[in-house]
This record gives C-alpha cells, structure tokens and sequence, in this order.
C-alpha cells in the first residue's frame, strides 16, 4: 500500500487543519516561535473557499518548518490538549505531504508512537505483535501489507538485546536506540511505507516499555540503599559524579528520586537526566559497598578520606 498524497476533499483537510492549529498555536507560543496567528484557522468555521485552505495549507506548512522535532514532542507529552484525535490530524497532515524531510520523518515517528501509547492498555506481560499494531493504526496508516522486508529485520534482534538489560546503564550503553536510529535515517523515504512505520513504531513502543521497568527498578534500587545507608547511620553521601553535590542528604537524594519517576514517565532518552539517574545508582551502590561493616563512629572518617576521590558515603 501507498499513502495517497493529498486529501480526499478541501472539507477534509479543512477539518484536520482547525484540529492542528489550537496545538501549533499553543506551543508557538510556549517556544516563541516567530509566526504570526492564522486568522482563518483561528475561527474554525466551516469549509471555506479554496483560497482560504491555501493559505491555512501553507501556515501549517510554515510552523511545520519553524517547530522542531524536540519542541513538537516535549510540548505534546505535557499538554492537555494532546489527545487521540489532535494525534492522528497531525499524523495524516503531515504522511499527506507531497515530499518529506528528515524532520517530518522524526515528528511521524514520535507521533506514530504516541497515537498508538494513547490507543492502547496493554499490560507489561502482553505480548505486542505486528497485526495489533496495524490494527490500531489503521485509522491513520489504512490497512497494511505485513511483509516485513530484510532491512528492518535488525530491529528484531536490537529488541531482543534490550529485553535482557538488567538496569539503566546497561541498556545505554548498548547503544540501541542509536543502532535503531541508524537504520532510519539510512532508510530514506523507504520510511514513510506503512509496513516500516508499523515495525518502528512497535519498537519504539517496546523500547517504552523496557526502560520504564529498567529505570523503575534503578530507582528502587537507590530508595531501598538510601533506606539502608541510613540504618547504618549514614545522612550524607557525595554526589559530584551525578552533577550534585558533595554532602548530598540522603533525604534530598529521595525527594528528587521521587520527581524522576513522575518526570521520566513523559519520554526514554539518553539526556542529562537519564544519565544522572546512572550515575546516582552508581554512587549508592558504591556508598553501600564502602559502609559495609564500617563501626557508626568511624564512617565519619571514611567519608572524610574518601571524597577527596571516589564518591563515598558520609
């Protein structure tokens, strides 16, 4: 199957076009991005003439150029205004294009995604086949022939390595979503064929999937040592290593583990924050390690040599 390369009808693209515009209003304005309002499509009338769509054809297409891909996706995962009918407008706004950039590509993939996160309930244990996907995504893709060419037959085995990554770090040092975004941008217009759009977005729901329970099991993993640091009367610990600081209180350490399970709920990455969660864990299990059958009135003194060095527990 090929996606057709223009609307059914003015009224249509009309419809998706006034569905779009309050999201692409909102976050122009959250991001300042230099576009002027679009009075037309402010209104939201009824189909108007042909010369109204044109020119509402090409603001869209001028904050399509404007609005990056990060702004797209940081904006969509924290408004309310995301819902899975904005989701799919915006999907078949821009797979309608007559010519894609690499640009559009990132947005439809994060989209795809998106779309179907919002579409579903599937429960950790379930498995997620290719045909549920195309099921869910046959409003926006149509149906799909499921051949899955050799080309994107890699992504199998790179799921397949993710699922046995014990925490975090393991799992960004694999260096997966980097291979997966390797065989994207390789992949040229090949992308945008249904059949490759179902198979990456069934990856980057899974990947979803693998690093919220890595990143869940990292942070038990520092609440129950925080817990035990402190049984064994330790209330400070040095966190340089994770852009903290050297006398970090443990209590501290817990309330900003706490805002990183709300925070990492809204996308998986490789940034700052992720690798500070890392480098966290790294530090109480070291801090664990260097207290251990430590008497109470000599972890003092512990501390005070060691973080001159290594991050150690006070």
């Amino acid at each position: 199957m090929t996606l057709p390369v223009a609307y059914n009808s003015l009224a249509d693209e009309w419809h998706d076009g006034c569905t779009i515009y309050p999201i692409y209003s909102a976050l122009v304005r959250e991001f300042m991005v230099d576009l002027q309002d679009c009075p037309s499509l402010a209104g939201g009338d009824d189909c108007p003439p042909k010369e109204i769509v044109e020119e509402a054809r090409q603001w869209l297409l001028t904050a399509d150029e404007r609005i990056q891909v990060h702004q797209l996706r940081q904006f969509l995962q924290t408004t309310t205004l995301s819902n899975q009918n904005a989701l799919r407008a915006l999907l078949v706004h821009h797979l309608h294009k007559p010519a894609h950039t690499d640009a559009d590509r990132d947005k439809v993939d994060f989209l795809l995604v998106q779309y179907f996160a919002q579409s579903v309930n599937v429960p950790l244990t379930e498995t997620v086949d290719l045909q549920y996907v195309a099921t869910v995504l046959e409003p926006v893709l149509g149906k799909s022939q499921l051949n899955i060419p050799d080309w994107l037959t890699p992504l199998g085995s790179l799921l397949h390595d993710a699922s046995q990554c014990p925490d975090l770090n393991s799992l960004l040092s694999s260096h997966i979503l980097e291979k997966c975004r390797q065989i994207k941008t390789s992949a040229g217009n090949n992308f945008f064929e249904p059949v490759a759009m179902l198979v990456f977005t069934r990856f980057s729901f899974i990947m979803r999937r693998i690093f919220f329970r890595v990143m869940h099991e990292d942070l038990n993993a520092i609440l129950d040592g925080l817990r035990t640091l402190e049984q064994r009367g330790v209330t400070k610990i040095n966190g340089r290593r994770a852009q903290l600081g050297t006398a970090e209180p443990l209590n501290r350490l817990r309330m900003i583990c706490q805002s990183w399970k709300v925070m990492f709920f809204a996308e998986y990455s490789s940034g700052q924050p992720v690798n500070m969660l890392v480098e966290l864990r790294a530090i109480v299990d070291e801090a664990l390690a260097s207290s251990a059958g430590v008497p109470e009135n000599a972890r003092a003194a512990t501390a005070g040599a060691g973080s001159a060095g290594s991050d150690s527990a006070q």
